[in-house]
């Protein structure tokens, strides 16, 4: 990199630092009169999903009388733990999604926990496999998982009885799938669509992952991108079917009158989505909004003619790391090994509506969850084909092209091929460049 360019990236890190600063996000070393250690936790939760994770910060600091954890929420928390870790002022723990933790240990960002773990007697035999996988990167731990999920159908029962469906019978295959929309999609005397069946583009978070539930992948794992696949431009046709068979200016109109997902007005809550893909969360904006709605969730389908991939889910994990040069570590450490107890994990579990990334949990407790379906999901999670998002450096861009091209195909403006293959070609030399990085720096072979 040129000396300009890089003086140029230099200042906008300093401003950029300094914003943070001015924002009072930076941690403050501070003596408590009760001797304890302090220590200051990031996280991202807000609401309910905040109010569960401070239980459980309360929960730690009334059990014993050595530390104390600060629980802080912080909007943007990748971006400023970036920016406060580059700068020597982190916090003790950071919150942060599975997509991270991959990028930010090669950036030198995060301690690898390994040695407190083995001190602590944690195992990743101790986790569901999916979820701890998520954390591990180039034979380390780097993260614990703290809140996990899967991705199931929903569908709306009393629609399915409408439309002369048995409600007790999801579909099994993408093929009853579309024949099942195809019979719940309802247009008024206008011609205008008034339900859809089901859409690929609601609620439109995992466009990127289509490929993935025809049997594909986004790359070999070694030195390509598969973007192009046949099964991923398989699937992508699959997409674009639904825009040529019900009109994409249609389908554009139609969700342009959906609400906010944290609302009433959810499309799928608000029974204008008959069947949705969604993950164990929702049944939280179920209970909230809609708690008389009659649905049921089922492993999202598959092809007919690939049934080993029957019970194929998406996972995410949201996780807790220790930052490069965070003060007190060997403290902050002791808050995450309260979280990988069946007490903090399921305390956690109980206040945000989802499952413990933990195997063994106390007896009975999924059987008292309030969730219906808490079962199906962490029985996907077990699944042997489930997948994450890649562990690259790139998916930031990656994602952001997938979707892209996502767009270009669901509103019917370029052939999903074509619009596979620009990604392809756009995103192949930035994997070699990333590849090449990490041999420079001895991360790969």
């Amino acid at each position: 990199m040129p000396a300009m360019r890089r003086l140029r990236w230099l200042w906008v890190l300093v401003v950029c630092a300094w914003v943070v600063l001015a924002a009072g996000c930076a941690p403050r070393e501070r003596a408590r009169a009760d001797g304890r250690v302090e220590i200051v936790y990031w996280e991202k939760w807000t609401g309910f999903e905040g109010d569960a994770m401070r239980a459980v910060v309360d929960a730690f600091n009334r059990r014993q009388d050595r530390i104390w954890v600060e629980f802080l929420t912080v909007s943007q928390v990748d971006q400023k733990f970036l920016l406060s870790t580059a700068g020597g002022n982190p916090p003790d723990l950071a919150g942060l999604w599975s997509a991270n933790t991959s990028v930010y240990a090669d950036l030198g960002a995060i301690q690898p926990l390994d040695q407190y773990c083995a001190e602590a007697g944690i195992t990743p035999e101790q986790f569901i496999p999916s979820m701890i996988g998520e954390m591990i990167h180039r034979g380390h731990i780097w993260a614990l998982p703290t809140a996990p999920a899967s991705l199931a159908l929903h569908y709306n029962k009393a629609l399915f009885r409408q439309a002369g469906l048995d409600p007790e019978r999801p579909p099994r295959t993408i093929e009853e799938l579309d024949a099942m929309a195809e019979r719940l999609t309802r247009r008024d005397e206008r011609g205008q669509i008034d339900v859809a069946g089901f859409l690929p583009s609601d609620p439109g978070w995992w466009n990127f992952a289509w490929g993935q539930w025809f049997g594909a992948t986004l790359w070999d794992g070694d030195s390509q991108l598969t973007i192009t696949s046949p099964e991923n431009v398989r699937a992508f046709e699959w997409v674009q079917s639904y825009a040529r068979k019900y009109g994409a200016k249609d389908l554009q109109s139609f969700q342009s009158g959906f609400g906010n997902f944290s609302s009433p007005q959810n499309s799928f809550l608000a029974g204008k989505v008959a069947m949705q893909l969604q993950g164990v969360w929702l049944h939280n904006f179920v209970d909230k909004y809609q708690p008389g709605l009659e649905y049921g969730v089922a492993p999202f389908p598959y092809p007919a003619d690939r049934p080993d991939l029957a019970g194929h889910t998406f996972v995410d994990v949201d996780n807790i790391v220790i930052p490069t040069g965070a003060r007190h570590p060997r403290e902050a450490f002791e808050f995450i090994r309260f979280l990988a107890t069946p007490e903090g994990a399921e305390l956690l579990a109980n206040g945000q509506g989802k499952f413990s990334p933990l195997r063994a949990v106390t007896p009975g407790f999924y059987q008292q969850h309030k969730h219906p379906y808490l079962q199906l999901f962490v029985d996907l999670s077990y699944g042997p084909s489930t997948f994450g998002q890649p562990k690259l450096q790139i998916w930031r861009e990656l994602s952001a092209e997938m979707g892209n091209a996502f767009t270009k195909i669901w509103l019917d403006e370029q052939p999903a091929r074509a619009a596979l293959e620009e990604v392809q070609a756009r995103m192949q030399p930035k994997l070699e460049r990333e590849l090449r990085a990490k041999r420079r720096k001895g991360q790969l072979p």
